[in-house]
């Protein structure tokens, strides 16, 4: 390439993101720079985690796919295999619940259309939201493997599914039972506990009296009765006992003893248990057990039956007198209630607060519920898990999450994975009808093993969504292996994977799961690094959501500011181990950067005409500094990105290219690109263009769209920038005395500038400088070398640089500037109308005489400081150090150029 004579080349002048984005995407796909590169080295490899079918992404999954899709990125440009796998998620409940509101607005039901219609109609569903959800995911730049896109109920996927259930089921691991479940009667299906969120809600808590079998009861005697209390009062009709502690002496007589059941002929006994807390309300506890958890337990202990009053759409059923069957839960509540107080019964109300549990999907109470379900035994698996952590097999971002996972890994419960539904994984059961006989297949049976009968019957029900999402980082990859197909290889070649990034909402839901399944079924943890990033939440601290109306559509911020915006912003403001505080006008950050990576790189690119690029070029100080500089940006992005320290990565991004290289740098070139002959200009030029390419090369990561489209134009810059490799720190670049050099010249810029700034003088205006320097060290010899890039610079016009001398005064008509061994005089006086000067200084220190005033007496203020939020004290303190300072220093250009005139705080 020695001697390639270069041309002139004209990016657009206005930075528009949507001229080049989806060319970009296309080229990337159809080039194949998404797939695996062959390369040594272990692979990297991240699966997303699936996004549910269930409508468009919002700006949470922008912000989970951007992290991720930076790491990509900057691992593929590491050399290394890389490997994002794609894929959604059938999500059950959810889905379901949008096809049944569909339907229910058309005035029809699932069991209207029948099982098989209904599923046919929900695959309808998910295929709309899918072409939606990959199109969202593609415009957000995502650089993930389409070839390997996964869908939770596909077949592959289905067929890891059933092998787990069998296995656990083969294991003992796996059973089924009558048990208190978590129930939703709006979704009419089971839950996890994990599946239940709690709201603090205000309430009722109500007194009853229990009357002894043996005595005469009489509202106003206390020996005839015991008193209980209960937030739910239409759940004492299941009630099969009433619990006192056995050390408590009010009812150790009474022990043994049956009471009658109000509104019922039932009589129920007083059994004693240390469970009861004998100083909590009255120290008698009516037992429900087939409501409520805790008294499903006491209950085992004490051989009680347990009495389901609820059907699975929440009216009471035939278990409870006639008057009250067929009620909802809150209508039943209120007969029941009518009734105590028409008995005598009621005794008082008090309001409290509680914790009530809802459905995560559809927001109904959460009502206990007596139910057959399968379920998976959890302490076994959970141990694994926990000593795989403990064994430092497994590193969280941040650490803090480690607790979390341990507490709930040594308080885990068995998961119940049976859902009363009809879209998802139909669990592989079946029962005989001949001989009662459960078969637990891998292939559908024909026949009952055990009697031969062949009229077998499939459970109705559904597996858990997250019992398929707990396979996805091996299923994904083709689990079970089976020899001899096509993909077999991208399990033993990518498996485990490398890092899992995600919110924190689902650690239990999914991390620890994953982690569980991929132990027990192949052996080792699914992945080494765990990063949980923050939630997005508006400018005042609250979740995004859509009854708040404070959400954020990716795809529209897309729009106005494009992808790489979007991607820089939450990236410069994900720090670890805290939410994200975003309106529309945050993405501004990510825009105004772009924009100026591109119109610098416009700068660069317009003015190559009839210059020659040449090979080796020679390095002056200023370019040395410049690849430092770059070198230095090189290391902390590096170590920032191996650390998931994305806010890091973005700052470093930003100052290394916005300050060093387009202030700075660029500006520095000007000097030989103006003034030097031909040989210097191309060799400035050469050296310019190979600093802007791997500078695109080091940013690419956080703006992969821009910077793709401009290294295409750059010249001797062959190939994709996406997999071009990324720079690495390089000990040799270093150049410590130069950079020593450069911060000294540049700290008398800014002096100069903001002196410049202060006195509104002209940029055009050049302005005579006297510096003095203290001593005639390598940085002071560096600024007499270099006085004309000084003068470029700070826009000096006269420029005289001398030994410091004691005698030496401070030249009339100057302001005097003191900086690191030097000192500089500014000759004010001959740029400026000296008496404008004056009333424009005067001015602006009585303005912030009348700030510091204000600030100080707010500061002052007990109330305030008592009362305000530290933040803003602290800011306002910060303020005020400001205006003394600013303060003071106009009042010392005062003083050096009207003498005589006190103008000092």
């Amino acid at each position: 390439m020695k001697g390639l004579t270069l041309h002139k080349i004209e990016l657009e002048k206005s930075f528009d993101p949507r001229s080049f984005e989806d060319r970009i995407y296309t080229q990337w796909q159809e080039q194949g720079a998404f797939k695996p590169q062959e390369g040594s080295g272990t692979p990297y490899v991240v699966v997303i985690p699936p996004p549910n079918v269930t409508g468009v992404l919002h700006l949470g999954h922008g912000l989970n796919i951007s992290l991720q899709d930076i790491l990509i990125r900057f691992h593929r440009m590491r050399g290394v295999p890389v490997l994002w796998v794609p894929g959604t998620d059938h999500a059950g409940i959810a889905t379901q619940n949008v096809v049944e509101k569909q339907l229910k607005a058309q005035g029809q039901s699932r069991h209207d259309l029948g099982r098989d219609a209904f599923i046919q109609k929900t695959w309808q569903v998910k295929e709309a939201h899918h072409k939606i959800i990959s199109r969202q995911i593609a415009r957000m730049g995502a650089s993930v493997d389409w070839s390997r896109e996964r869908f939770t109920l596909d077949e592959g996927l289905s067929q890891a599914v059933r092998e787990v259930f069998v296995s656990l089921y083969e294991r003992k691991l796996l059973y089924k039972g009558n048990y208190l479940v978590n129930w939703c009667t709006s979704c009419g299906t089971a839950l996890s506990d994990d599946e239940v969120e709690h709201e603090e809600l205000p309430g009722k808590l109500y007194h009853i009296r229990y009357p002894l079998e043996d005595a005469v009861f009489r509202g106003d005697t206390a020996q005839g009765w015991v008193e209980i209390a209960t937030t739910r009062p239409e759940t004492m009709l299941g009630d099969t006992a009433v619990a006192v502690h056995p050390e408590d002496p009010r009812y150790q007589a009474l022990i043994g003893k049956s009471l009658v059941l109000p509104l019922t002929d039932r009589r129920i006994p007083v059994v004693a248990d240390t469970y009861v807390d004998r100083a909590f309300g009255t120290g008698a506890v009516k037992i429900t057990p087939a409501h409520d958890p805790n008294d499903w337990e006491l209950a085992k202990r004490h051989d009680l039956p347990a009495i389901s009053i609820l059907t699975p759409d929440g009216r009471l059923n035939d278990q409870v007198p006639q008057q009250y069957q067929g009620l909802r839960v809150k209508a039943a509540r209120e007969a029941v209630l009518a009734d105590l107080k028409a008995g005598g019964f009621w005794v008082k109300e008090t309001a409290i607060t509680h914790r009530v549990g809802h459905c995560y999907r559809c927001h109904t109470v959460i009502e206990p519920f007596l139910s057959e379900q399968w379920f998976v035994r959890m302490q076994p698996l959970a141990e694994k898990a926990l000593a795989a952590w403990q064994k430092g097999e497994l590193i969280f971002y941040p650490r803090k999450w480690e607790n979390t996972y341990r507490h709930w890994l040594e308080n885990i419960r068995d998961w119940c994975v049976s859902r009363q539904l009809w879209w998802g994984h139909r669990i592989p059961a079946w029962y005989c009808l001949s001989c009662g006989n459960t078969i637990v297949s891998r292939q559908d049976p024909s026949v009952c093993p055990s009697c031969g009968g062949e009229t077998l019957k499939q459970d109705p029900d559904v597996l858990d969504t997250w019992f398929s999402s707990w396979l996805w980082p091996f299923s994904t990859l083709v689990w079970p292996v089976q020899d001899g197909t096509a993909q077999t290889n991208d399990f033993h070649r990518f498996y485990p994977t490398t890092a899992l990034v995600t919110a924190y909402d689902i650690i239990f839901f999914w991390v620890s799961r994953m982690i569980m399944a991929g132990l027990e079924f192949t052996g080792t943890v699914p992945f080494r690094d765990i990063y949980i990033h923050g939630l997005l939440r508006d400018k005042q601290g609250r979740k995004m959501s859509k009854s708040l109306g404070n959400g954020l559509d990716p795809l529209e911020l897309v729009d106005q500011f494009g992808a790489d915006a979007l991607k820089f912003t939450l990236a410069f403001l994900c720090a670890q181990g805290q939410d994200l505080l975003v309106d529309k006008e945050s993405f501004k950050l990510g825009s105004k950067f772009a924009n100026k990576l591109w119109n610098a790189s416009r700068y660069i690119l317009m003015n190559l005409d009839q210059r020659t690029f040449i090979e080796h070029p020679r390095l002056n100080p200023v370019d040395q500094w410049i690849y430092a500089r770059l070198n230095h940006a090189a290391k902390t992005m590096t170590e920032a990105f191996l650390s998931y320290r994305f806010n890091d990565a973005a700052a470093t991004a930003y100052d290394y290219f916005w300050n060093d290289f387009c202030d700075w740098y660029v500006e520095a070139t000007k000097l030989s690109l103006r003034t030097g002959d031909t040989a210097e200009k191309d060799r400035a030029t050469t050296v310019l263009l190979e600093v802007l390419a791997e500078s695109l090369r080091l940013l690419h990561p956080l703006l992969p769209f821009i910077t793709e489209a401009i290294y295409e134009h750059v010249p001797h810059t062959p190939g994709l920038l996406i997999t071009a490799p990324y720079p690495v720190y390089d000990e040799a670049r270093n150049v410590p005395e130069i950079e020593q050099n450069i911060a000294l010249l540049q700290e008398l810029v800014r002096l100069v500038r903001t002196l410049r700034s202060e006195c509104t003088i002209a940029p055009e205006k050049k302005i005579p400088v006297l510096i003095r320097l203290s001593s005639r060290d390598a940085p002071g010899l560096f600024l007499t070398e270099n006085r004309e890039l000084l003068q470029l610079l700070a826009g000096i016009g006269d420029l005289t640089i001398e030994p410091s001398e004691p005698s030496l005064t401070r030249p009339s008509g100057s302001i005097g500037l003191v900086g690191s061994g030097f000192e500089a005089f500014v000759y004010i006086a001959e740029a400026v109308d000296m008496a404008v000067l004056q009333r424009t200084l005067t001015k602006a220190i009585e303005k912030d005489r009348t700030f510091i005033a204000g600030l100080q007496t707010k500061l002052a203020n007990e109330h305030f400081l008592k009362n305000a939020p530290p933040d803003l004290v602290k800011g306002e303190q910060l303020k005020l150090a400001d205006a003394l300072q600013r303060t003071e220093k106009l009042a010392a250009y005062m003083r050096d150029l009207f003498r005589g005139t006190d103008h000092g705080v």
